[in-house]
C-alpha cells in the first residue's frame, strides 16, 4: 500500500485536490473532515474532546486500512510543521498502516491567504465540510493558524526526497491532481 499525504493550511484545496487525484489514480480518499464533521454535532473546535476523539477514531481506521488490500490512500492533513506533536501523530498513522516511510509521498499545497479566504466560502467546501459553514469561525481559524503556526515549508521539509510542493493559487484542483500524477510516474511511486 502507498500513502499520499496532502497537507497545507486551511482552505488551500487539500480535499478538492484529493477528490480529483482519487479519480485519476484509484486510491481511497480519507479527508480530514470525514471524522471531524460528525463529531462537530457534539463538540466545537474549542472543545478538546473534538480533536482527541478524532485522533482516536482516525487511529482505529488506519489500523483497519493497514489490514486491507487497498492499493493506496490519500490522506489530507492540516500539519503545523513547527508542532512536534503533529509530526509524531502523522508518523503514528503511517506506522498503523504497516508501511515504510518510503511508501509515503508528501504533497504540500501553498496558496495566498486572500485566495484561501475566497475558497473558504465555496459551495463544495461548505457542502462537504459541515464545520466550515460557520464562516466567521472558519475564517478566524484560518487567519489565526497562519499567524500561530508554520503551515508551509520553506526548503526545509523533513523528507525532501518524498516531497512535492505545489503553489496552487492559480491552479485548478484537476491541474494539481495531474501534476501529482505526473510526479508519481516520474518517481515510480505506484
Amino acid at each position: 500500500m502507498k500513502l499520499i499525504v496532502i497537507f497545507g493550511p486551511a482552505a488551500v484545496g487539500k480535499t478538492t485536490v484529493g477528490i480529483e487525484l482519487s479519480k485519476l489514480i484509484g486510491y481511497k480518499l480519507f479527508h480530514n473532515h470525514v471524522l471531524l464533521d460528525p463529531l462537530y454535532d457534539y463538540y466545537t473546535f474549542a472543545d478538546e474532546q473534538l480533536m482527541r476523539l478524532t485522533c482516536e477514531f482516525r487511529s482505529r481506521l488506519f489500523e483497519e486500512f493497514g489490514k486491507s488490500n487497498f492499493k493506496g490512500i490519500i490522506f489530507t492533513y492540516v500539519w503545523a510543521l513547527d508542532e512536534d506533536d503533529d509530526h509524531k501523530e502523522l508518523l503514528k498513522y503511517i506506522n498503523l498502516l504497516n508501511i515504510k516511510l518510503s511508501d509515503v509521498l508528501f504533497v504540500e499545497l501553498e496558496s495566498e491567504q486572500k485566495e484561501r479566504l475566497y475558497r473558504n466560502k465555496t459551495e463544495l467546501r461548505l457542502q462537504i465540510k459541515k464545520s466550515k459553514r460557520n464562516i466567521e469561525e472558519s475564517e478566524y481559524f484560518l487567519i489565526e493558524s497562519d499567524k500561530k503556526y508554520k503551515m508551509n515549508s520553506n526548503g526545509d521539509f523533513f523528507y525532501p526526497n518524498q516531497h512535492i510542493k505545489i503553489i496552487n493559487t492559480k491552479l485548478s484542483p484537476v491541474d494539481v491532481a495531474h501534476i501529482i500524477q505526473n510526479e508519481m510516474n516520474i518517481r515510480s511511486f505506484t
